[in-house]
């Protein structure tokens, strides 16, 4: 806080409010702010990093767990690092492989590695000083979140809540890699000898009585995989839990008990990680919603008492104030509309549910999905305004029992029916189910719990933000605009057309004086690829560092891709083989090619391959691996050369449906 200059650590501050004091841009002069310079990433991939600025370097992580130094006032690059991440490891990321950025201590640079590794740099040179494994690398782990450090010690969880992983943090010595200390978020097997980790004692007397059935065949969940926030205040640090594998309590753990520490914000001792207290969201969670938003901590005036708390605008659509102290609710509002509670109880800090949203006995159309009302795009805040930017989203989504689930090592787990999402046959439907996908910029006042203004997005899925002394708060959306609003007003003030979608967290710096904004563009992660796009699937360009001052003059290049035409085969499947490899294409495809074939452009549109129209070589990628070290897995072990063959029929008629589309728009 006090190096304004500086973006030294990944919420800007310990406090993580992602506020910089620098006001030389300001709301009268940000009409002026030009693209002062920016850097092409070498992948299309989605870029979810907030860059770290040290003493005029730019540090920034990329898709696949790279690095890059620049010259922050210039752009010109300094050094590079690529951990080499194996391409296979891109089918065990649930949203992409993404990164969302490094730590900084002592002349060292900090990353974690979508394969698990957690890696030291000298600052200086990009030199590799030490390596630590940080998961049983045969197990479907990952690490796309940032780095912490804390008191000599870098922080790191892991993701892989929905392939049936057992979550945990843990705190690596910042000297020598060595591992300190490991707390575990949920129990494992309790016959299984103890973990001989700082988790043990309360795991055993607080959160495997609220676990049943044989829980741990699947990991159980409670990935750490991005909130995690240092209080030097009180000497701990506060963890936000993630989801239980599967999803659905009623295969996870017999439809009962709170499951602890699932969804759930932990406080650990930062010196021995052991346990201080908890706060849980969603106790027995059946919708993934995660507790691992972003955490802010403040001091807040209460009824005329100042007290320390820790927010979050979490992904169940409820914007929570924790005492951080003791773990307990002082208050607790919806952001956006969310039908599965009606409140949050003021005295047990427990939801009060809507029966129907276990969706036990028939299906239930939930107000947000599992995206959540915010997901993993920071929100921050201003001291000036008392205000909170929240990056908000409302996403419906069908939840249906799985009646045929079991658990499999090879894919997602997640117990519930993938086969709801059948995609309108008409562009006009199409476009009306769009309309139901909202996103928004919302000013919240943590004190009163209600909006103090808001803009609407065309599409649902957008940036973080920033909030600066000038009265602005910047953010990028999904569409490629980066903008500018006054703080205090919402009045929109600026925007650049970035070319492609910002997901990412802006920060703001200063060289020799110059104020300088930062973003990184790119678009893809969760939403980014499973989501349709109806709006003509053309292909992303790769992601760019985009800096920003007041007189800049730089232009990007002209990035229009023009998507390739549909490539239906000639052959023709009979309905009960396109049946089945629309199911198929659901369970294994979906997710990086999105719902119905309509791919966002981040990694191949299907209905446009090549490969399509030749069983060989579709066979080649599908089965064979032949695009394995891109990312494009084998399927042999969960799908045969009949099963492939269906979803070529699958994705045909859907090419078929495109080619004759894009005939009816030129006439």
């Amino acid at each position: 806080a006090r190096e304004p200059n500086n973006w030294l650590t990944h919420g800007g501050t310990y406090d993580e409010q992602r506020y910089s004091s620098l006001d030389q841009i300001n709301s009268e002069n940000v009409s002026k702010v030009g693209l002062a310079w920016s850097y092409d990433l070498d992948t299309n991939r989605g870029q979810e990093a907030t860059p770290l600025i040290v003493d005029g370097v730019l540090y920034t992580t990329t898709a696949w767990s790279k690095v890059v130094a620049l010259n922050a006032a210039t752009g010109v690059p300094i050094w590079k690092f690529d951990p080499k991440v194996p391409g296979p490891t891109g089918y065990k990321a649930c949203c992409d492989v993404v990164n969302r950025g490094a730590a900084y201590d002592n002349g060292k640079l900090f990353v974690g590695t979508l394969d698990g590794r957690l890696i030291a740099l000298d600052a200086k040179t990009g030199a590799q000083l030490w390596s630590s494994t940080t998961v049983d690398q045969s197990k479907p782990y990952t690490i796309t979140g940032a780095p912490r450090v804390a008191k000599g010690r870098v922080i790191i969880g892991n993701g892989g809540g929905e392939f049936g992983v057992r979550g945990y943090v843990s705190a690596y010595d910042e000297r020598t890699g060595h591992l300190d200390w490991r707390f575990y978020t949920v129990p494992g097997d309790p016959s299984a000898t103890p973990d001989s980790a700082a988790s043990d004692d309360v795991l055993k007397k607080l959160a495997l009585k609220t676990w049943f059935g044989h829980f741990w065949t699947a990991g159980g969940g409670g990935a750490v995989w991005d909130a995690i926030v240092y209080d030097p205040a009180l000497n701990q640090l506060i963890v936000g839990v993630g989801n239980g594998s599967p999803w659905n309590s009623e295969i996870r753990s017999q439809g009962k008990g709170d499951n602890l520490f699932l969804s759930s914000l932990v406080a650990l001792d930062v010196d021995t990680g052991k346990y201080k207290w908890h706060y849980q969201e969603n106790p027995g969670d059946v919708w993934d919603f995660d507790a691992s938003q972003q955490i802010t901590l403040v001091t807040l005036n209460f009824k005329g008492q100042k007290r320390k708390v820790a927010m979050q605008a979490s992904k169940n659509g409820f914007f929570y104030i924790i005492d951080r102290t003791s773990g307990k609710l002082i208050s607790a509002s919806k952001y956006v509309p969310a039908n599965w509670a009606s409140k949050i109880d003021a005295q047990s800090g427990r939801p009060v549910e809507n029966p129907d949203s276990h969706y036990v006995n028939k299906p239930f159309l939930m107000s947000i999905g599992g995206a959540g009302g915010h997901n993993w795009q920071p929100m921050s805040y201003s001291p000036k305004t008392g205000l909170v930017y929240i990056p908000a989203q409302e996403m419906p989504m069908m939840y249906s029992q799985d009646k045929s689930y079991t658990y499999s090592s090879k894919r997602q787990n997640i117990g519930i029916d993938q086969n709801f999402a059948q995609i309108p046959p008409t562009p006009e439907a199409r476009r009306a189910i769009s309309k139901l996908l909202k996103g928004r910029l919302l000013a919240w006042n943590p004190v009163t719990q209600k909006a103090a203004w808001s803009v609407e997005y065309d599409g649902p899925w957008n940036g973080g933000t920033l909030a600066t002394a000038g009265d602005l708060v910047f953010q990028g959306t999904a569409r490629g605009q980066f903008l500018a609003y006054q703080a205090s007003t919402g009045k929109p003030l600026w925007h650049f057309a970035s070319h492609a979608g910002i997901m990412a967290g802006p920060v703001s710096f200063s060289v020799r004086g110059v104020q300088y904004i930062a973003v990184l563009a790119g678009y893809g992660g969760a939403v980014g690829l499973a989501l349709p796009d109806f709006n003509g699937s053309h292909p992303q360009p790769a992601g760019r560092v985009l800096v920003f001052k007041l007189g800049g003059t730089t232009k990007l290049p002209d990035d229009k891709l023009i998507p390739a035409p549909a490539s239906p085969p000639g052959q023709q499947w009979d309905a009960a083989t396109v049946a089945r490899g629309s199911s198929l294409y659901s369970l294994n495809c979906s997710r990086c090619h999105a719902l119905g074939t309509y791919s966002s452009g981040v990694v191949p549109d299907l209905r446009r391959s090549g490969a399509l129209s030749d069983q060989e070589v579709w066979k080649q990628v599908v089965i064979d691996g032949a695009l394995q070290d891109q990312g494009m897995v084998s399927f042999r072990d969960q799908l045969t050369r009949g099963d492939a063959e269906a979803i070529r029929a699958y994705v045909a008629g859907n090419a078929r449906q495109l080619q004759a589309e894009a005939k009816a728009a030129r006439k």
